[in-house]
């Protein structure tokens, strides 16, 4: 059964009872009422859906998991889930899961026994390296990527192969938010955590969609408001949502020009002198960096900004043009709306909070619009105190913990960027190989490194718990690209996907709670699961993947790792590189005892506000701040302008076409679409409307509407004012449909500063299909 029918039959066959079981006809997991089963052994667990961490308590019986509920423990969700945390453990049981290994012969994929499959993958790494240099091999790995695993894949071709090629698919989601921390404060992470949420008087959500995307949060944060009299939530977007609907206020603006907003607001805070002056004078110094800086669309661009120290009267100066007035006529955003946000984040009575995810990360000026918030937090002092906090979420369960903190992208090291020379003699001392072993120049970012596939200059790449095929912008370029001749791609995934597709090795994968790990969520919080169930057939962890081949490569030295103990000795390894009182984290036993543990964690004590001496014990004590990360111990203010994105409508394509995401589905499908009960409540991708443009085209609900860009074209149900609401001349699809892949239309240009693609702007042509 190929897996469009599957998914036909899930929606036809399927249906959950009232006991929480599945009807007949298809033999899907499901979680039964919790209630009406006894003697279940209860573990906990982080869910693997989004970047909150909500704990989960997972019911276990006859090695199955049964039963999902909240972790009333959790400082994170306190007992309540979403509603694919509630069914995530129906992920573990789809009737199409990988169980052996498969390799392609003939053209075909056909299975092998597993130790087979890994002799190939260290011998096809081996030969590549031989012939074409270390360089000519990558790893593509993720945000679901845990701890172990990606501390692994960066331990095996960093410090073993010597090749930087190591990226993870959060270049794809949290890139920008890295690089925005980065040259606002020198490090990455939020200062804040999430009792912040408890403590704000506003919340002013950047482009962000948290009732879908992170709706726990969302629920703390309407719980906030219900117990907090006066407490405001706004809603600033380009289109109306669901969170729109339950805000206080919903304002939209035009896509790209959130970076003119931002400067309005810091201009009227300017001239109505709503700044906290001494904050300034001790906390804060001004720069500006290189403008009309590109957007990454060709092959092999390179970009450098050139940071320059400038006053805050150069400063004031360069806002004078972001008056409200004109920016009311780039934006759509009345000139009374801008002052209304000024004067929220102006107020000193007031503890704001700033919320954003996928809005301002996957943005051509991703890095700048980050600057530009801190800007405003900065120029109030409303930063690293109870409820005053500037907040980056996370969309993957460890896109912090992994990709960010392991630093399995091609710039980074677990402590520090690779052309930093203590960091590779700190890499190159805990690993135990040779310093000249780590390579001091980053290589390919995510978007260079399947460009580079598809040119031919890469041969070989192996791709873990990670759809590309899907999430990849202008994705028929990267497909293409990877069924040329001269490539070997290798993919460990749990499911038949669209990167499975073109594999010409698929290493079936054991899954979450199938295998022992640690996430790293959105507020700095490490949580550690215990293995609960056994995987399928000869599913194996990533992990041991990886420690298999390296020493089938001649790495076994490197990677002594014992299989029941494995997690233990990579975990207490890896914390080595962070030992100290800036990033210390908690020890493996500490990690095991509770539902997570923020660092740093200092003698016994979590650090919930960074930067703050009453909290932070790498602050120094005598102030109220102290921002070490930088080199002059200040945070940076940036004068960022506004620029336009890569691509607008024009007479040819007209309207917008923004992607994202649903609250049923998480990503690309792969896990949640064999949910049933997630699969029947949103079963296909659709493209929104605004009612005026479907009367346009008269165009009803269901109808099909064609979408084309300047890539590709594709078909899609018409959905009006059934769940969100786009402004006229802008389109909505999600992505989590493999079977109509929108990123087939998408656009590749990229922050030039952080490499992370737009998903959220590029131009299309919209007609009525017959």
């Amino acid at each position: 059964m190929n897996r469009r029918d599957l998914f036909k039959q899930m929606v036809a066959a399927a249906a959950v009872t009232a006991a929480g079981e599945l009807v007949p006809g298809v033999s899907f997991g499901a979680t039964p009422k919790v209630d009406s089963i006894n003697g279940l052994t209860w573990k906990k667990a982080p869910c693997r859906f989004c970047g909150t961490g909500c704990g989960l308590l997972i019911g276990i019986s006859n090695n199955r998991a049964v039963a999902v509920k909240g972790d009333p423990a959790s400082s994170v969700n306190k007992g309540l889930c979403c509603v694919k945390g509630y069914h995530s453990v129906m992920a573990l049981y789809g009737a199409d899961r990988l169980t052996k290994a498969l390799v392609r012969k003939n053209g075909t994929l056909v299975p092998v026994p597993i130790n087979e499959a890994l002799d190939l993958v260290a011998s096809k790494l081996k030969e590549n390296i031989a012939q074409h240099g270390k360089d000519s091999v990558a790893i593509y790995g993720s945000g679901q990527w845990t701890i172990p695993d990606g501390y692994c894949a960066s331990k095996l071709f960093k410090g073993a192969i010597g090749t930087n090629n190591v990226e993870g698919n959060a270049r794809l989601c949290m890139a920008s938010a890295v690089t925005g921390f980065m040259t606002t404060f020198g490090l990455d992470e939020p200062m804040g955590c999430y009792e912040d949420i408890d403590n704000a008087d506003v919340f002013v959500l950047w482009g962000n969609n948290m009732a879908e995307m992170h709706p726990v949060l969302f629920s703390r944060m309407l719980e906030r408001r219900q117990q907090a009299t006066g407490t405001l939530i706004v809603d600033l977007a380009t289109r109306t949502t669901r969170t729109s609907m339950a805000a206080d206020r919903s304002i939209l603006f035009l896509p790209q020009t959130d970076l003119a907003i931002a400067n309005a607001i810091a201009h009227e805070l300017i001239r109505n002198n709503w700044l906290h002056s001494t904050f300034l004078q001790r906390h804060v110094s001004f720069h500006t960096g290189k403008t009309n800086i590109g957007y990454g669309t060709q092959d092999k661009f390179a970009f450098t900004d050139e940071p320059k120290t400038i006053d805050f009267a150069a400063y004031k100066k360069a806002l004078e043009e972001y008056t409200p007035e004109k920016v009311e006529k780039l934006s759509g955003v009345p000139a009374r709306e801008i002052r209304f946000l000024a004067s929220l984040y102006g107020d000193p009575k007031k503890r704001v909070v700033s919320f954003w995810c996928m809005g301002m990360n996957q943005h051509t000026r991703g890095t700048w619009i980050q600057n530009l918030v801190y800007n405003i937090h900065l120029l109030t002092g409303k930063i690293s105190t109870p409820g005053n906090s500037p907040f980056s979420l996370t969309g993957q369960p460890s896109a912090c913990g992994t990709v960010r903190e392991v630093g399995t992208l091609t710039n980074r090291l677990p402590h520090g960027e690779v052309t930093d020379p203590h960091a590779r003699e700190m890499a190159a001392k805990i690993w135990g190989v040779p310093v000249s072993n780590i390579a001091p120049k980053p290589t390919l970012h995510t978007v260079e490194m399947f460009r580079a596939l598809d040119r031919g200059d890469l041969k070989m790449i192996w791709i873990q718990v990670t759809n590309p095929m899907v999430t990849m912008p202008k994705t028929t370029r990267y497909r293409d690209g990877l069924k040329k001749d001269g490539r070997f791609v290798v993919v460990s995934d749990v499911y038949p996907t669209p990167t499975t597709d073109v594999a010409d090795v698929v290493l079936p994968s054991a899954m979450w709670i199938e295998r022992e790990g640690m996430f790293g969520n959105s507020e700095r919080r490490t949580q550690h699961w215990e293995k609960m169930v056994d995987p399928p057939g000869e599913a194996m962890s990533d992990t041991w993947q990886l420690i298999e081949v390296a020493r089938r490569m001649g790495h076994g030295k490197l990677f002594p790792y014992k299989p029941e103990t494995h997690i233990k000795e990579i975990w207490e390894e890896y914390r080595q590189f962070h030992h100290g009182a800036a990033h210390e984290m908690a020890s493996y036993d500490e990690l095991r005892s509770r539902p997570g543990i923020m660092w740093p964690y200092v003698k016994g004590k979590e650090t919930k506000w960074r930067y703050n001496p009453k909290y932070d014990p790498a602050a120094k004590p005598g102030d109220t701040h102290h921002f070490y990360g930088k080199p002059d111990q200040k945070a940076w203010i940036w004068f960022r302008p506004y620029e336009p994105a890569a691509e607008s409508p024009d007479k040819e394509y007209p309207f917008w076409l923004n992607t994202g995401r649903v609250v049923e589905h998480w990503h690309t499908g792969s896990l949640t679409r064999r949910i049933p009960v997630l699969h029947q409540a949103m079963p296909a991708a659709y493209v929104e409307l605004h009612p005026n443009d479907a009367k346009k085209f008269n165009v009803k609900n269901g109808d099909r509407v064609r979408l084309t860009s300047r890539r590709g074209t594709i078909v899609l149900p018409a959905l009006i004012d059934r769940r969100g609401r786009p402004p006229e001349g802008q389109v909505f699809v999600p992505f989590f449909d493999e079977h109509k892949l929108i990123n087939e239309l998408t656009l590749d240009a990229f922050c030039p500063i952080s490499k992370q693609p737009d998903y959220k702007k590029c131009a299309v042509r919209v007609e009525k299909a017959v």
